[in-house]
């Protein structure tokens, strides 16, 4: 979550005198409050609406914010199940037995679809979303290579391997629990992990190797099968175990029901361990996420809890205590009102969305494709070579005018040169709102040539890298 730093101004905020007085708005002008202290009196629960309200309307239209990989749309039935929901505390097990089956369901759901060995004896928890998740998978990983490192010397770090692609949670997860952080850079056409690059920085103190099915920098798919083949005979040569997690957030809710015969899960059992995010293909509303471990010997018993004082004997593995049930309970909707098939219908429209803009976009000249949103509904482009007077920045910030969100980033280690677009088809993206983001695009092509230099760099283009 950002930072934010206090205000010293003292400017009270702007308010229609109807709002404040139903018999009297001239007189209830005096109760005017302020914007960064709390004020003195109370008001009417119709004028804090229409106050917050009104102040929202400046934010974005999320359905036209092509940035984020979250859900901006559900059911209105789904809706009314959330809103019924609101004040039931996840945590809270014994209060609420129905919101906790339905989560032990959803786990379920998720073992067979990601196709554990046995899913009764999977093991897995709901969380806030897929950062949190990879904070729990990267902790069990951890304490797994602390009991086999216990004969290394203490001077031992442990490390994580991964892609320099990976979702910032992952840094995060190495800096607060003190693993070095070993990411593989991009190298030419080659975007992301893959084998060579992870087995390179493998060695016996490796916690494990993250693969990542669907980069959000450009929605390719890790080859996570060849990863853990490499990772095999890495074991047969030396003896060290390597276990892999497959980083989820986006693909764990795309690959089982468009690309069944890609290996990436627990057929794997060099994989331990799995999440995804709800809130993202999954349909819900944010936040809710999934971790998924094969088994129980995957999650080191010691890193889970047992409450009693909420009135049962309850285990917990998580980052944060009370959380709401809304969001398990979208999840568990949505599972239930879609199946297999629902899913497949859903995430293969939003495949086919992404599959035809992006080759409509490679038919301009301007413009050349890095991925064509074929594996994740997600592609990223660039400008062509031999465009001079506008970059990739110019074009975001142009594009922000007509109300789209698309964002322009660079890559990161060994790729900085690469600068890209991104477009994240989703739910509720249509073939009729591409049809109007390719008329915008189109129309700011005769202007953006006639520049005579790019014109907003990364550094002060209004829209930035959003996972």
């Amino acid at each position: 979550m950002s930072l934010h730093k206090g205000s010293g101004s003292e400017r009270a905020v702007s308010v229609n005198p109807f709002f404040l007085g139903d018999a009297d708005p001239v007189g209830s002008m005096a109760a005017a409050p302020p914007k960064h202290r709390l004020a003195d009196k109370a008001m009417s629960p119709h004028a804090a609406y229409q106050l917050v309200h009104d102040e929202l309307m400046l934010d974005g239209n999320s359905r036209l914010n092509l940035a984020t990989f979250v859900t901006t749309w559900m059911e209105p039935q789904a809706d009314v199940l959330m809103a019924e929901c609101f004040d039931k505390n996840m945590i809270d097990k014994d209060e609420y037995p129905r919101t906790a089956e339905l989560e032990r369901r959803c786990v379920s759901m998720l073992a067979a679809l990601w196709n554990a060995p046995d899913p009764s004896a999977a093991v897995g928890c709901s969380t806030t979303g897929s950062s949190e998740a990879c904070m729990l998978a990267g902790m069990a990983l951890k304490r797994r290579w602390t009991k086999r490192a216990k004969g290394y010397p203490g001077s031992a770090r442990p490390n994580l391997v991964m892609g320099a692609n990976v979702q910032v949670c992952w840094e995060k997860f190495c800096n607060f629990w003190e693993v070095e952080a070993r990411l593989a850079p991009m190298s030419g056409d080659r975007l992301h992990l893959d084998a060579d690059s992870a087995l390179a920085l493998c060695d016996e103190n490796t916690i494990g190797v993250v693969a990542v099915l669907g980069s959000t920098f450009d929605g390719s798919y890790e080859p996570v099968a060849e990863i853990c083949a490499a990772l095999d005979a890495y074991e047969e040569r030396t003896g060290v175990h390597i276990p892999v997690h497959v980083d989820g957030a986006s693909g764990g809710m795309v690959a089982p029901f468009l690309d069944e015969d890609l290996v990436w899960d627990f057929r794997l059992p060099r994989v331990a361990s799995i999440n995804t995010s709800g809130h993202k293909y999954g349909l819900v509303y944010p936040g809710v996420g999934w971790a998924l471990w094969r088994d129980s010997d995957a999650l080191p018993e010691e890193l889970v809890f047992r409450v009693n004082y909420l009135g049962g004997d309850m285990p917990t593995f998580a980052l944060n205590f009370s959380r709401p049930g809304a969001q398990v309970v979208a999840q568990y909707y949505t599972f239930l009102r879609l199946g297999r098939e629902g899913y497949r219908a859903v995430q293969q429209t939003s495949r086919d969305v992404a599959g035809s803009l992006s080759a409509r976009i490679a038919e301009l000249e301007e413009f050349r494709l890095v991925t064509r949103g074929d594996q994740l509904p997600v592609f990223a482009f660039t400008t062509a070579p031999d465009v001079t007077s506008f970059d990739v920045f110019d074009i975001s910030r142009r594009l922000r005018q007509h109300g789209w969100l698309v964002p322009a980033y660079t890559f990161p280690a060994d790729r900085e040169d690469l600068a890209v677009l991104r477009i994240v088809c989703r739910n509720g993206f249509s073939e009729d709102l591409s049809d109007l983001l390719m008329d915008d695009l189109r129309q700011l092509m005769p202007s953006l040539h006639q520049q005579p230099h790019p014109l907003h760099g990364p550094s002060s283009v209004a829209t930035s890298f959003h996972h």
